[in-house]
């Protein structure tokens, strides 16, 4: 209880000082300017009409909000714990999964969002010394089973049931062998790492888990998951960004002002948020306070489902470009798998990492994928959005600039609607190992915002520009160094699709740009196949008329570079 007086009453004054302050400057900055601000994913003013993006966003929320995080001895704890939870209203569904075969969870999603209120009430602390603050995070502790409980008991079935495991490097290599083609092999890649349906779920269970607690604090204060979880870019493991949003009225609340900078405000705040996460919201492990980076931001582990997670505050501009990007994603069958794979291709040859320092990042690279595509004439530039958005597609961010494109992607004209060019998986990487392994980078750079190649208006190594923040360059922090080495790695790439045999070696196609061995490779491919090329034909045949609906991360790749004294381990 000693704990309590960590946050005393001029903490939580100084906090919604800070915050109350941070967004109401916003909206006087907008109206300076003459703009409306405009609330992301759940209130539009005007009659503004969601996207599809955003309403898929509502629909998560409400998941997560109808869900309770529960610990249990083990898989087979679920037949219980089902009937002990039906006492407090009907279950939609029973998702399992565990960590490192020891700790045991199942997510319920409970029909009626009382039945969690019900539950809370009922639910009881630990003894000892421990915070009393109400989490959605339980334990199911062993009970006495009496006999005409047992014969009442229902027998139900796990939704899913060991979710959230990824397949072991044997069976990676054994499918990727097994593929008919490069891209076969793409394919298989793309499902085996994508996020899968649990995996979002629990990123908008850990959003609502803090959203739960800042909400005591700050009235309306909402944590927004973005970047690849969301965008269909991600795959599993990825790191997980949240934002911390407020919506904007024209109600306002009296408060204090701070007479400091904003930018010192932001960090003020976050650094004692960051106080408070670590006292006391379960679960929240190794805060680290990243402040002086452009977009400052609070990284932290989140225990129950071992992610590392980015907080930031009132980065609405990061919510919007990962709305640019799920629509991207969403235009061609083809182009989610490619992003990852050439994502997974940067990351085995060493070109990416999980530190910050003077080599690109998956964002920036996505952003060379998408200026590829559309050299190919299969993805529109953003200027081509922005010239047929409508009314219902107007947004700005808290800091004046416009996210306005379009959000219906069947109001695209027929070009791309119907595209010319059907070149298959195993062409476009090929041909994007090319383009770019021959690509004038001293002179040129690259803006999906034109769509076209344009004259690089500084003198950084590799320049890509922001879609959104066309004033910033994502790559900025490469070095010449690290940009000759993504240049060598592409001709590199080039000559091994060129020259490994699939017949003749353990190894072929993406397994050989991914480093991924077939120990069994000097067996016959083996039938059983058969269900993959199954999988692979539904996909294609899905694909070409629905999008897929998944989740990755939107990263800033100039945030914490010069704080960082961390050096990535180079490969001669």
């Amino acid at each position: 209880m000693a704990l309590f007086g960590r946050v005393n009453s001029n903490t939580i004054s100084l906090l919604n000082h800070c915050y109350c302050k941070k967004f109401i400057l916003g909206t006087s900055r907008l109206k300076s300017h003459g703009r409306i601000s405009i609330s992301t994913t759940m209130q539009h003013k005007n009659n503004k009409q969601e996207s599809t993006h955003e309403t898929e966003i509502v629909k998560r929320r409400n998941q997560a909000c109808r869900s309770l995080l529960i610990q249990v001895f083990s898989s087979k704890s679920y037949n219980d714990l089902h009937n002990y939870c039906l006492q407090f209203g009907d279950i939609s569904s029973m998702h399992h999964y565990h960590i490192n075969n020891q700790q045991n969870y199942i997510l319920v999603e409970f029909k009626d969002i009382m039945s969690i209120k019900d539950i809370m009430s009922s639910a009881s602390f630990t003894k000892g010394d421990s915070t009393p603050v109400k989490s959605s995070i339980l334990w199911f502790r062993k009970g006495q089973i009496t006999t005409s409980q047992k014969n009442n008991q229902k027998k139900v079935s796990l939704f899913v049931e060991n979710g959230c495991t990824s397949p072991t490097e044997k069976e990676t290599a054994k499918l990727l062998y097994n593929a008919k083609s490069i891209s076969g092999q793409i394919i298989i890649l793309y499902e085996m790492i994508k996020l899968t349906d649990l995996e979002a779920r629990l990123r908008f269970h850990t959003a609502h888990h803090l959203e739960q607690y800042f909400s005591k604090l700050f009235e309306n204060m909402k944590v927004l998951p973005f970047g690849s979880s969301i965008n269909g870019f991600g795959r599993k493991r990825c790191d997980l960004d949240l934002v911390l949003h407020n919506a904007t009225s024209r109600l306002v609340f009296h408060s204090k002002f701070m007479h400091n900078s904003d930018r010192h405000e932001t960090k003020e705040f976050l650094g004692i948020l960051a106080n408070t996460m670590q006292y006391f919201i379960p679960g929240i492990l190794s805060v680290r306070r990243i402040l002086e980076a452009r977009v400052p931001i609070i990284k932290f582990c989140y225990n129950y489902t071992q992610t590392e997670c980015d907080l930031s505050a009132t980065n609405m501009t990061a919510i919007y470009m990962t709305e640019l990007l799920n629509l991207y994603g969403e235009m061609d069958w083809r182009i989610r798998p490619l992003v990852i794979a050439i994502r997974a291709w940067a990351k085995s040859q060493e070109l990416t990492s999980d530190v910050p320092g003077q080599w690109i990042t998956n964002f920036p690279i996505t952003l060379l994928v998408l200026f590829f595509l559309q050299q190919k004439k299969i993805l529109p530039s953003l200027k081509i959005l922005k010239f047929y958005s409508t009314r219902d597609d107007v947004r700005y961010a808290e800091n004046g600039i416009d996210c306005t494109f379009l959000r219906d992607i069947n109001k695209l004209p027929p070009d791309y609607k119907y595209r010319i060019n059907q070149d298959s998986l195993e062409t476009l990487l090929f041909d994007f190992f090319e383009y770019y392994s021959t690509f004038d980078f001293q002179t040129y750079g690259i803006c999906i915002r034109e769509g076209v190649q344009i004259r690089k208006p500084s003198r950084s190594a590799l320049h890509i520009t922001n879609p959104l923040e066309t004033t910033l360059n994502v790559s900025k922090n490469v070095s010449l160094y690290e940009l000759n080495r993504i240049i060598s790695k592409l001709h590199d790439a080039i000559y091994v699709l060129e020259t490994t045999d699939k017949f003749e070696n353990n190894s072929w196609g993406i397994m050989t740009l991914l480093k991924v061995n077939n120990d069994n490779g000097h067996l016959k491919k083996s039938n059983t196949t058969k269900g993959q090329k199954k999988n692979i034909e539904e996909y294609l045949e899905d694909s070409y008329e629905n999008s897929y609906e998944i989740s990755d991360k939107f990263e800033v790749s100039e945030a914490n570079i010069d704080e960082t004294k961390t050096k990535k381990k180079e490969t001669v």
